[in-house]
């Protein structure tokens, strides 16, 4: 973790009252804490491309009776309570109960994915619904029915299986679409659900025994602060240890099962009257009272929506990322887009096909018969936006160069040493360094007996690697040394992503897939592969490349609540693998529940779909892209692209180069987001509401700390994963026939067409 001079860490400091507290973060605080502290900054990530977790953490913890918020560190064991009793760590209920919980904020990641791109881990709450189950049945049941003491070790099994269970849902957000968009699968899902299981199973198990020898790096040697799980960890703790343990475990929970059941109610209901209670079309309503100019504000998705997911986001991300957001739709929405089309250089098509409401125009047309010389304003937009979040995670890349250098060096040690050791043995010298075990750089304070072994992960590894050789080759047709190749690039992408994590807790995934797209389709295209076999390749090596950086994003955030909690590295992977099992089924399921209930996902329309599934257009562009013979980009478009990309990597660089105080970096665009509202867009509904969101939490931090700190949390988390359930339920009830587009009312929609 990057440190100032001039301060010693936080874990080597007295625990402190909350006047005195300096936090360990930079734009990461749940409280207004001062402004000398700030000490991690963000890698090459990013909330706004795909957000595994965006989460705001202070490292505070309470149990007193006077509330006194005490810093308990970010980089050691917690102190354990030498008053709890032995506690199994891996057990059945703890992986049953994970794996069902992860199996919601799967399903409801499959559902946020398609709809913004994002998806969100399961970490908090796993930790507290896990608890809330958990707790009970221990004292309830005998034992050998599932009873028995339930302690905060055991917590952290549960939510890691929790978090395993609720990856993996970018693939179907991103890749499997867009290749279906593109005609490179079958005719539909459910008749290639047996490759995609098997490809989706590959990329789970590759990416989980890539992480655990990076623990010891990550976690033991650079000791990265990885926000998201230290406040799954102080949550967990709060849960299980202090005076006011079972008070604090009562209202968090019930915070918890009231915004969770509330977000799941109300997007239910919304979907029957979606144009009074979901999005208000106030340019529209407007335009029907007479001001005619006011429809521009309707045609470029200047509209409000009551999602409790983002307004949930807004909760948990610094507000930063949320002016970002809101700042890239401004410039890509509101200025470019309508210079755009007064100077024609991109063109909408009326939204009305009887020619009612001429002003009503759609600009998001992505079925085109010339691109490059007609594109629509989302067609040209698309390009610059991949620009953005290249050029940007690259410029971060660099900006962070010598951690990334660092990284390889340290991951190196142990092999030099094991080199030098057999050297000496073979010179008959003495092997063993007796200030070895003081001077070693990733002395784990974990018995060896709850460590991973090396064959355990290392045969995991192998196995994955074969097995996902074997699928390429014989299910997609592709040269097993290109998918050793893809592997290898994984890990490294891994890295980057890990850094991320450890720093700011987001991960581009999807960007560090387009990476891949990039590399692989320019191998491709060299060796003259045609060009439809050369986007199903890039797009497979991609995937492969984001589903292990997602995977080693959770799994790492996983294994730092698992030290700060003091439990075992073992039984994490144990249940890691339990719950990636469900995730594999659970994930392939729900995106073929969303494509019978919404085909435009996996097609190509002239009309708007339900789902804009951003990531699906990025990923989309750059397979075309890296593969036709000419770019089929506009030229206004491309001089853009380079322009923005440029500004991005100077933003970047002078941010890290002349600005060394990490709270000042703060006032520099966060670039990823605002690539993202270009590509997402026309539809500026999810930044609005994030900013909403971040809005009502920075009052609540200033006024309210204390409620802030016990509640915020938890009634995110209930919002994020309460609307994505919400959302299966009405994909159930599309398929049933009885959803609100058949029994619900289209009042408040534009031309009276219901709009949900």
């Amino acid at each position: 973790m990057l440190q100032t001079p001039s301060e010693p860490h936080p874990s080597q400091r007295p625990p402190s009252t909350l006047g005195e507290h300096d936090s360990v973060f930079s734009e990461l605080t749940v409280l207004p804490l001062p402004a000398e502290l700030g000490e991690d900054k963000k890698d090459e990530k990013h909330p706004l491309n795909n957000i595994d977790e965006v989460l705001s953490v202070a490292s505070l913890y309470s149990d007193s009776d006077s509330d006194i918020l005490q810093d308990l560190g970010t980089d050691d064991p917690f102190p354990e309570d030498p008053d709890a009793p032995e506690e199994k760590q891996f057990t059945f209920r703890a992986a049953l109960v994970g794996c069902a919980l992860g199996a919601v904020i799967s399903a409801s990641n499959v559902y946020l994915g398609l709809k913004t791109g994002w998806t969100f881990g399961a970490s908090l709450f796993g930790s507290i619904f896990g608890f809330a189950i958990l707790k009970p049945l221990s004292r309830i049941l005998p034992e050998h029915l599932g009873g028995g003491y339930f302690g905060p070790k055991e917590n952290v099994c549960c939510q890691s299986a929790a978090t395993a269970a609720g990856s993996l849902g970018l693939l179907f957000t991103s890749g499997f679409p867009a290749a279906y968009q593109l005609g490179l699968l079958g005719d539909d899902p459910v008749s290639d659900f047996g490759r995609i299981i098997t490809f989706t199973l590959c990329c789970a198990y590759v990416g989980i025994f890539f992480t655990m020898p990076l623990r010891r790096l990550y976690i033991l040697k650079l000791k990265l602060t990885f926000p998201s799980a230290v406040a799954a960890a102080y949550t967990i703790r709060s849960l299980h240890v202090g005076r006011n343990a079972a008070a604090n475990a009562r209202k968090k929970t019930l915070a918890l099962i009231i915004s969770f059941t509330v977000a799941i109610a109300w997007r239910v209901v919304s979907e029957y009257a979606p144009g009074i209670m979901w999005d208000w079309h106030w340019g529209w309503w407007f335009y029907k009272a007479g001001w005619k100019w006011i429809i521009a504000a309707e045609n470029w998705g200047w509209i409000w929506e009551w999602t409790p997911a983002f307004i949930g986001v807004g909760l948990l991300v610094p507000i930063n990322s949320s002016v970002s957001f809101v700042g890239g739709s401004a410039l890509a929405w509101a200025i470019i887009g309508p210079a755009l089309v007064a100077t024609n250089r991109a063109f909408g098509t009326p939204v009305s096909p009887t020619g009612a409401s001429p002003e009503y125009i759609n600009y998001a047309n992505m079925v085109l018969d010339d691109p490059v010389g007609a594109p629509s304003p989302k067609y040209w937009m698309i390009w610059p936006g991949c620009a953005v979040l290249l050029c940007a995670s690259m410029a971060e890349i660099v900006g962070n160069g010598g951690a990334a250098v660092k990284s390889f060096a340290i991951a190196m040690e142990p092999l030099v040493t094991k080199v030098k050791v057999l050297l000496k043995g073979r010179r008959g010298e003495d092997s063993i360094n007796p200030t070895d075990e003081k001077d070693d750089p990733f002395h784990d304070p974990v018995p060896l007996d709850q460590q991973t072994p090396w064959w355990m992960w290392s045969g995991g590894l192998i196995a994955g690697s074969v097995l996902t050789m074997l699928v390429m080759r014989y299910q997609f047709g592709q040269n097993a040394g290109v998918t050793l190749l893809a592997i290898l690039f994984s890990f490294l992408f891994s890295l980057v992503g890990a850094e991320c994590t450890g720093r700011v807790s987001v991960t581009p995934v999807t960007t560090l897939g387009n990476f891949a797209q990039l590399v692989f389709g320019g191998i491709s295209k060299g060796t003259g592969m045609a060009p439809m076999a050369n986007q199903l390749n890039n797009g497979l090596t991609g995937m492969i490349t984001l589903a292990a950086s997602e995977q080693v994003a959770d799994m790492l955030g996983d294994l730092k609540t698992t030290h700060l909690l003091g439990a075992s590295p073992r039984a994490q992977l144990y249940a890691q693998c339990c719950g990636a099992l469900v995730s594999i089924f659970l994930s392939a399921g729900m995106y073929i529940v969303f494509v019978k209930a919404y085909p435009c996902i996996n097609t190509l329309t002239n009309t708007t779909c339900a789902f804009p599934a951003p990531d699906v257009g990025a990923w989309r562009a750059v397979s075309i892209a890296v593969s036709s013979p000419s770019l089929p980009i506009p030229r206004s478009s491309g001089i853009t692209a380079l322009c923005i990309g440029a500004l991005a990597i100077l933003s970047t660089l002078v941010k890290y180069r002349f600005v060394s105080r990490p709270e000042r970096r703060a006032w520099f665009p966060n670039w990823n987001a605002v690539g993202i509202a270009f590509i997402l867009g026309p539809l500026c509904t999810y930044p609005m509401a994030m900013l909403f969101g971040s809005l009502i939490a920075l009052v609540w931090r200033k006024y309210w700390p204390a409620g802030a700190v016990m509640y915020c949390y938890a009634v995110a988390a209930g919002m994020i994963a309460g609307e994505g359930l919400g959302g299966i339920a009405n994909a159930v009830l599309q398929i049933a026939g009885v959803a609100g587009s058949v029994k619900g009312t289209s009042v408040g929609c534009p031309l009276g067409a219901y709009c949900g």
